[in-house]
């Protein structure tokens, strides 16, 4: 293409902070999932649920969110993210209406919250960042990345002590139904704003690849599932997402002291915002592999150190507890800015909704599975005599993390080529 051309092009208007924001403000009202241990707390007060009961609502919404990633990411790279957001804000709302309706019925908690709300927080989630990240050149992709989903791990700033205010004062199923209306209407309304650049958009600063070019850059979910790189790399996300939802499904329950919890739940909404910012700019300077590989290591320590915490002494401390809880949601929430960078490098931009998607699995599954082991763990249902304590839990969590952290060492970005017919 001449200079002649390029310059000839129309100038386009680049929206690129403003879907930035947008999507940052979507995530705030989606991370209600991240304050899940204040509600389950009321649920024990005022109704009496074991931890087991408590974790279904919560796991199954892990686990319904990561799956619907999947078509959701699909319609979001058809259809856009405007309606796809949309329709993520209809079943957010809808769903936590419905479990205020069903008052302390466990099966209007599972189909509302874990089911519908779910749902809805996939819809949301999974058109936050790739119109964002679109806009910008690759050297920022992690600090978009990380921006877009801090508001996921910040939403608990406001939500915890709020959730926790309601509940004391109106009750659980008042709560759901004010959550579920201020939900729809921030949603839905943010979702208007996100809009993709037209296509072949170059991002100022970006260097076009060359035209003769034979390294291929999109993969199709397909072709990126016949590469061992995405086995690995869904692997890594399952044991350090699995770990951090572990602690926050948990992290209400860690406080001796009265009041300790609800000041954990806040610090690990803090960190956990703010690793994701800080992991995507890290990334962006010495590359994603060895930020990964630092997270990881140092969350496992954190864990351990979490565990020793809740059991009493001087460490069971409030501000000390609150700040080993900000730490280990730093750590977790470096995963959720450093895994959807890492698929934009190794697959491209044309499917990342979808090729996410599927990597993001991981992210629920890994939950849902250690969540649970938590709650049978804490239930004395696995061993009695472990009743009462998330000790074993938190050691085997930190045993996954360090596996993850020696598999960074075996991952390397896909090597296909493009065949001649198939260049541009």
């Amino acid at each position: 293409m001449s200079a002649e051309t390029i310059e000839s092009k129309p100038e386009i208007k680049n929206h690129g902070w403003r879907v930035t924001f947008a999507g940052m403000g979507i995530n705030l009202a989606l991370g209600v999932l991240y304050s899940w241990s204040i509600i389950g707390a009321g649920m024990e007060k005022e109704w009496g649920w074991t931890a087991v009961m408590r974790s279904r609502p919560y796991a199954l919404a892990c686990l319904v969110f990561c799956l619907i990633m999947v078509p959701a990411g699909r319609m979001q790279d058809k259809l856009g993210p405007r309606l796809v957001a949309a329709i993520g804000g209809v079943l957010v709302g809808a769903g936590m209406i419905l479990a205020s309706v069903m008052g302390n019925s466990q099966a209007g908690w599972i189909i509302g919250f874990g089911i519908l709300a779910g749902a809805g927080i996939g819809f949301g989630y999974a058109s936050a960042t790739p119109p964002a990240v679109k806009w910008f050149p690759a050297a920022k992709t992690g600090l978009i990345a990380g921006l877009v989903v801090s508001g996921f791990g910040l939403a608990s700033v406001y939500i915890a002590p709020l959730g926790n205010w309601l509940i004391a004062r109106y009750g659980i199923e008042t709560t759901a139904l004010s959550f579920g209306i201020g939900f729809f209407i921030v949603v839905v309304g943010l979702a208007q704003l996100l809009k993709p650049p037209p296509a072949g958009y170059i991002p100022p600063g970006e260097v076009p690849k060359p035209a003769n070019s034979t390294k291929k850059e999109d993969f199709t979910p397909s072709e990126m599932l016949r590469t061992w790189q995405f086995y690995l790399l869904w692997f890594m996300y399952a044991c350090g997402a699995g770990a951090g939802l572990m602690v926050i499904s948990v992290a209400k329950n860690l406080g001796k002291v009265s009041g300790a919890g609800v000041m954990a739940v806040t610090a690990l909404a803090i960190g956990n915002g703010a690793g994701r910012i800080i992991a995507g700019i890290l990334s962006d300077k010495i590359g994603r592999k060895m930020t990964l590989f630092v997270f990881f290591v140092f969350q496992a320590v954190m864990v351990v150190l979490l565990a020793i915490a809740a059991k009493g002494g001087s460490m069971s401390a409030p501000a000390i507890l609150s700040v080993m809880a900000a730490l280990v949601g730093a750590n977790y929430g470096s995963n959720l800015s450093l895994f959807p960078s890492a698929t934009k490098d190794y697959y491209g931009l044309k499917n990342f909704g979808m090729n996410y998607g599927l990597v993001f699995t991981a992210w629920g599954i890994g939950g849902y599975i250690l969540s649970q082991f938590a709650a049978r763990v804490y239930d004395g249902k696995i061993v009695a005599s472990w009743k009462g304590s998330f000790d074993f839990a938190f050691y085997c969590s930190a045993g996954l993390l360090i596996l993850a952290a020696i598999a960074v060492f075996l991952l390397k970005a896909p090597h296909h080529t493009l065949e001649p017919s198939q260049k541009a």
